[in-house]
């Protein structure tokens, strides 16, 4: 696999040619690439998914060669003097965090960490290891998580609203209560993930790992589970509307006493779900 993302990011760097510090760079993306691809792996996932999930939060080549020093600088402007390609390497990385939103939590160690009762509104904790980490009751409205360890972590009675998790980690996460209004879970594993109570509505589950999750007795209005996987994910007395499942393998879920609009249920019953015991509403 190390081979293959090798492969990858020179397809990535080609258009830009070899520039003086191309083989530090991409050492430096190489490992961490390798790092992520790695995580996901223990997380479950196959050597597709967790390959296809890597690349996939690798961004925007052209972000990061903004910042490096790879062509013929202008004539007026002043080298910094004495400053190694290491030191030019380190401050570049640095600079491309920021310019990616990366705040003060984004690439932190916090697990176990308490945060509950916090504005953490906005906040970035893309790439941190936040693994049993306390949110409750906490505003993280139009919070990030993009490739973030969040096993484990609680989110009881917290503002979720217009947060996304993009390629994270949510292994027995707990979102009881929570608002997650408009909240993104993307590409996300959810297993054993528990949503009592909470708040869904335009809610984006699209390709996250769902298995064993019970959204039973729940409100789902405007919720999205295209491409994601319900293996044993159970919808027991749980009223739908304009619930989207495309391009989703919805015969092993559980829709017992389910109500659901019209829609909604032609999509599930083209789809092969068990539907016997649903409503139509």
């Amino acid at each position: 696999m190390e081979e293959k993302l090798r492969q990858f990011l020179d397809k990535a760097f080609a258009p830009y040619g070899n520039f003086p510090s191309r083989t530090d760079v991409t050492k430096e993306l190489l490992a961490n690439l390798l790092e992520k691809y790695q995580d996901l792996k223990a997380q479950g996932m196959s050597d597709d998914e967790a390959y296809q999930t890597t690349v996939d939060s690798f961004g925007d080549v052209g972000e990061i060669m903004e910042q490096l020093p790879h062509g013929e600088k202008k004539q007026e402007a002043k080298p910094e003097p004495e400053l190694s390609l290491r030191k030019t390497l380190k401050k570049t990385f640095k600079q491309a965090k920021a310019m990616m939103g990366i705040s003060r939590f984004g690439a932190v160690a916090l697990k176990q960490a308490d945060l509950s009762d916090s504005n953490l509104a906005g906040e970035n904790f893309s790439y941190s290891a936040l693994a049993e980490t306390v949110f409750d009751r906490s505003d993280l409205s139009k919070a990030t998580f993009s490739a973030a360890a969040l096993n484990g972590a609680s989110f009881v009675s917290a503002n979720l609203s217009s947060a996304t998790f993009s390629a994270s980690a949510l292994q027995t996460a707990n979102f009881n209560g929570a608002d997650l209004t408009e909240t993104k879970f993307q590409a996300s594993a959810l297993k054993d993930t528990t949503f009592d109570g909470a708040t869904l509505k335009n809610t984006n589950f699209r390709r996250s790992d769902l298995g064993g999750v019970s959204f039973d007795n729940q409100e789902l209005d405007g919720v999205i589970f295209d491409g994601a996987g319900l293996k044993k994910t159970s919808f027991k007395n749980a009223t739908f509307r304009d619930v989207s499942f495309h391009h989703t393998e919805v015969k092993h879920a559980i829709f017992d006493g389910t109500k659901m609009d019209k829609i909604t249920y032609a999509l599930l019953k083209g789809n092969g779900a068990a539907l016997d015991n649903a409503k139509i509403i």
